[in-house]
């Protein structure tokens, strides 16, 4: 699904899950943000942001971590200043990514699941994961520089069937 949101300059990606069963091994989902040079725009990241860290010039940040889906609201929360990004970088991709340490688990397995892409107050995409209930990670944004200059929004849930590390090395490949 492509957006006609343009000129974007700081936007939140949002997660939220409902934990596990009692006794069951936590849901425990993480956003993951790859950065893209000009130079290989669908290569390797030229830096990867994800739990416990942020970008090296701090215009990605993960503002909220969550092991197990535990609280009010959105679990995760990351935020991307496009307009403070160097002109090295002409995409950022964002997923999420189900951590399978405790055996695998896939988004139709996790309730309550949503993800949702701010500006400001304005919501500029948001989805369940329905589309992709058999996956363990999704890229869901793709935030990519024009001709101009300006950030447009390319958003859509594409489904991995793969375990975090592997997902952060795959999700800025081609859509095939």
């Amino acid at each position: 699904m492509s957006t006609p949101n343009k000129d974007l300059d700081k936007v939140e990606v949002r997660i939220k899950w409902d934990p596990s069963a009692a006794g069951e091994a936590a849901n425990d989902l993480d956003i993951i943000a790859g950065a893209y040079t000009a130079d290989e725009p669908f290569g390797s990241p030229a830096y990867l942001v994800h739990f416990d860290s942020r970008s090296p010039d701090g215009t990605i940040t993960l503002d909220r971590d969550s092991r197990t889906g535990q609280g009010f609201g959105f679990d995760e929360v990351m935020t991307l200043e496009l307009d403070r990004l160097s002109e090295t970088y002409s995409r950022v991709v964002v997923g999420v990514a189900i951590q399978q340490r405790d055996g695998r688990k896939t988004f139709g397995e996790v309730e309550n699941t949503a993800v949702e892409v701010r500006e400001g107050y304005a919501t500029l995409f948001e989805d369940d994961f329905s589309t992709v209930p058999t996956a363990t990670a999704a890229v869901v944004a793709e935030f990519a520089r024009d001709a101009a200059g300006a950030w447009e929004l390319r958003a859509a849930v594409r489904g991995f069937d793969a375990d975090p590390e592997a997902f952060a090395a795959a999700m800025g490949g081609r859509a095939g």
